[in-house]
């Protein structure tokens, strides 16, 4: 029985939002990065707790309670929304990445809960609870809704797609030796290019009741 959703995306594919739909489809808690940066934040991470790895167990705790506390585990993100890896400190730093990775660990081990995070489905693989989900687009999609979402021009969406899509690969790279990402790491694979947000939500919702 299927008590995980782990959904990765590319910046651009519509992941959030189509995480938020699959949470509220299955009654589950709806957790993504933003969400654990926010409570991290108003935990007030300590670097150098975050840095040791035993210390980070006590972090790791604060952050959960934080996302209790804020609500913001309800799937009601207003749209398609991503975080580019180095646009806040906590994305950027390998230590906070950390974070990030052991908290999707701990948030998962409760159970009924849609994870849009980074490398969930890599963080979550020894778990057989799980439905392990890539959304993703042609690259032509992804840079226009990219264009449209944060006002660039082409161009400057399609350095920030490349950007992005390096950075993604280095992470899987670095956490977990992953040297190309395949569709054989996941469950399910959706392509919101010909799937729109409704349409691939009720797939993932589906799958999970398999």
């Amino acid at each position: 029985m299927t008590k995980v959703v782990a959904i990765s995306r590319a910046i651009g594919a519509e992941g959030e939002q189509i995480g938020a739909l699959v949470a509220d489809g299955l009654g589950f808690r709806y957790v993504d990065e933003e969400i654990i940066s926010a409570a991290a934040d108003k935990q007030g991470v300590d670097p150098v707790a975050i840095a040791d790895a035993e210390r980070r167990k006590g972090v790791v705790q604060r952050v959960l309670e934080g996302l209790g506390q804020s609500g913001a585990t309800v799937a009601t993100p207003g749209g398609p929304t991503w975080i580019p890896d180095d646009s806040t400190e906590l994305v950027r730093s390998q230590d906070l990445r950390a974070l990030i990775r052991d908290t999707v660990v701990e948030t998962a081990a409760h159970g009924d809960v849609v994870i849009v995070a980074h490398a969930a489905s890599f963080a979550l693989s020894d778990r057989d609870d799980v439905l392990r989900v890539l959304i993703t687009a042609p690259t032509e999609l992804r840079t226009q809704r990219i264009a449209e979402a944060r006002g660039l021009d082409t161009s400057e969406a399609a350095k920030e797609l490349k950007r992005s899509d390096e950075a993604r690969a280095s992470y899987l790279k670095g956490f977990y030796a992953i040297d190309r990402e395949l569709p054989a790491h996941y469950d399910l694979v959706v392509n919101t290019g010909r799937l729109d947000a409704g349409a691939a939500a009720a797939i993932i919702i589906h799958a999970a009741g398999v």
